[in-house]
């Protein structure tokens, strides 16, 4: 699928992969010749198998969160309640946050008629900021699944370096990925949306 490749290509993944190949050129064009071959097999070998780790994470984590209620869920059992799963990792504390799932949220009730996507927007608001949340989810009127993240694992876990990063997932795998926000973010997401609804 082209959008699959086009995406993989500017994603973090592939930047990590590309930085530890450089890395590794330049590591070899550094050893002298008097370098054995089998530590040159061995530096390749760690580069394939890191590379190897790098790709292995398109599957969904299963991180133990907190609904606003207060009750234990998974983000993997969550999202397995929906055929396409829209994870939105947000902040009270960060406009282009709320920017997008402001957006999302004028369409979002036709993506679900049309696709049957479901949106969880998982807070990583941290023990200090986490009591906003519920005052802001109210007064924007969301209507999406709300999971808190305070010790920030899922983002950790998704290798994001910052927030909003929105990810779509189709039977536990994160088929789309994207960081940040700009104003018609969301209709590149329906697009994929659309590509990968059933």
């Amino acid at each position: 699928m082209p959008t699959k490749r086009i995406f993989f290509k500017h994603s973090k993944t592939w930047r990590k992969i590309n930085e530890y190949g450089k890395n590794f050129i330049n590591i070899v064009i550094k050893l002298n010749q008097k370098t054995s071959i089998f530590m040159k097999n061995l530096i390749l070998g760690l580069l394939l198998f890191t590379s190897g780790t790098l790709l292995a994470q398109d599957s969904l984590p299963d991180i133990a969160l907190e609904t606003l209620d207060g009750q234990s869920t998974s983000l993997v059992k969550e999202a397995s309640q929906s055929p396409l799963t829209i994870i939105s990792l947000w902040a009270t504390w960060c406009v282009p946050c709320i920017k997008e799932l402001d957006a999302i949220s004028e369409i979002y009730t036709d993506w679900q008629e049309e696709t049957n996507v479901s949106l969880i927007a998982v807070s990583i608001d941290d023990a200090r900021t986490v009591r906003r949340v519920r005052p802001m989810i109210n007064g924007k009127g969301w209507d999406y699944n709300i999971l808190l993240d305070t010790n920030n694992d899922v983002k950790r876990a998704l290798g994001a370096a910052t927030v909003p990063l929105t990810v779509l997932v189709k039977n536990g795998q994160i088929i789309y990925r994207h960081s940040g926000y700009a104003p018609g973010a969301e209709l590149e997401l329906y697009e994929q949306i659309l590509a990968n609804a059933e």
